[in-house]
């Protein structure tokens, strides 16, 4: 679920952060550009894990920042296929549920991959039917496992309607819910 992903990267720092000691700095400006953000194929960056290198300090022409070459850890959210996932029903509609991990909530559930004897109700709540006739709903906050199938990074929209849903940059499909 969680990875250490290395990465090398030329980071200008703001002349307002040279005050604190280097490694301070560099981590804080890592933080702001790389914490909370999705990179394609690599997943949702928790944290900065650790800072391997650093080389350069260079004032190129024209710019008033010094350039360093930096190599760090990332800490990413990447949960890999097949994997097995615990959240709670965020919300749900006719095409499936939705389900929050507390931290990502990009993951949607269809509606032909719930478990045999998922039905919608009346009310638009989804349930499962027992064996003993008995009927569980699916209610939000309630806590489900599931599968995943794959995750996918969909190619930013150059334009976008107001009706569109949100964009999401890292999707969880799930094949089965548990």
């Amino acid at each position: 679920m969680f990875v250490l992903s290395q990465i090398e990267h030329n980071l200008p720092m703001p002349p307002a952060l040279l005050s604190r000691p280097l490694v301070d700095a560099i981590e804080a400006e890592l933080e702001r550009l790389f914490l909370d953000k999705v990179v394609a194929n690599l997943g949702l960056c928790v944290s900065v894990y650790d800072i391997i290198a650093v080389e350069g300090g260079f004032i190129f022409p024209g710019e008033g920042c010094s350039t360093y070459k930096v190599s760090f850890r990332l800490l990413m959210f990447r949960p890999f296929t097949g994997e097995v996932l615990v959240g709670k029903i965020s919300g749900y509609d006719e095409k499936g549920l939705q389900v929050s991990l507390d931290f990502f909530s990009d993951v949607c559930i269809p509606a032909h991959l719930m478990q045999f004897g998922t039905v919608r109700g009346e009310d638009g709540r989804w349930m499962m039917k027992t064996e003993d006739g008995d009927e569980l709903y699916l209610d939000i906050d309630d806590e489900i496992r599931f599968l995943v199938s794959s995750i996918k990074y969909p190619p930013i929209p150059v334009e976008q309607k107001e009706d569109d849903k949100l964009f999401a940059p890292m999707q969880i499909n799930v094949c089965a819910c548990l």
